[in-house]
C-alpha cells in the first residue's frame, strides 16, 4: 500500500554541492577551510561537497587534530585554538550554542530545498553552509507512476524538516519523516 524511499543518493543524486556561504565574523574561505578541517575525512555526502568547495577554492585542508562523528548531527573536531563543530540545529542545541537570531537566514536557505550546516568555533557561531542536491531525472516521473498505482509514497531522512518538506512538495510525495536518525530509520518503517 506504501512505499518509502531514502531522500539522499536514491530520490536525489547524493551528489551535492555548495551553493551559499554566509560568514558571522569570518571570511568565506575561513568558513570553508574550518568546515573542510572537520569534515576531510568524513564520508558523508554533505562533507564531501564542502571538502570539494575548498579544493575547487584553492584552499589548502590541513588535518585536524581530532575529529569524531556525531550521527544525526554532525561532526566535531579540533584544530588549533579552534574547537570545530559543523552540523545541524540538535548538534548546536546540545552543545548549547544560540542560533536565534540567524534562524530566519537559516529558514530561507532551507525553504531553497538546501541543506545547511551550522559551523561554530569555540561556542560561537561562525557561518552557515547551504548545500543543495538536485533530484535524480526520473524521481518525479516514479512517484507519478506509484500515485497511478494507488499507492501511498513516503520520504524518510536525516535531513531537516523545512528541506525535507520543500522537496516532497517538488515530487509530489504524501508523507515524510524527517531528522530521522540513521539507526533509527528501520524503527520509523
Amino acid at each position: 500500500t506504501a512505499i518509502v524511499f531514502d531522500k539522499t543518493g536514491t530520490l536525489t543524486k547524493g551528489k551535492p554541492e555548495v551553493t551559499d556561504i554566509v560568514p558571522f565574523g569570518f571570511s568565506e574561505n575561513e568558513v570553508i577551510k574550518l568546515a573542510s578541517i572537520a569534515e576531510k575525512h568524513s564520508e558523508h555526502p554533505l562533507g564531501e561537497a564542502i571538502v570539494n568547495k575548498a579544493k575547487s577554492s584553492k584552499i589548502t585542508i590541513p588535518d585536524a587534530d581530532s575529529f569524531r562523528a556525531v550521527p544525526g548531527m554532525g561532526v566535531r573536531a579540533k584544530y588549533g585554538k579552534h574547537a570545530i563543530l559543523l552540523g545541524n540545529r540538535k548538534l548546536m542545541s546540545e552543545n548549547k550554542i544560540e542560533i536565534k537570531k540567524f534562524e530566519k537566514a537559516i529558514s530561507s536557505l532551507e525553504d531553497e530545498c538546501k541543506t545547511v550546516m551550522i559551523l561554530a568555533i569555540n561556542k560561537n557561531l561562525a557561518g552557515l553552509i547551504a548545500v543543495a542536491d538536485t533530484l535524480k531525472e526520473y524521481s518525479k516521473e516514479a512517484v507519478d507512476s506509484l500515485h497511478k498505482m494507488g499507492k501511498e509514497v513516503v520520504m524518510i531522512t536525516g535531513d531537516n524538516k523545512r528541506t525535507a518538506d520543500a522537496i516532497a512538495k517538488k515530487l509530489g510525495i504524501d508523507h515524510v519523516l524527517a531528522e530521522v536518525l540513521p539507526e533509527t530509520k528501520a524503527a520509523e518503517i
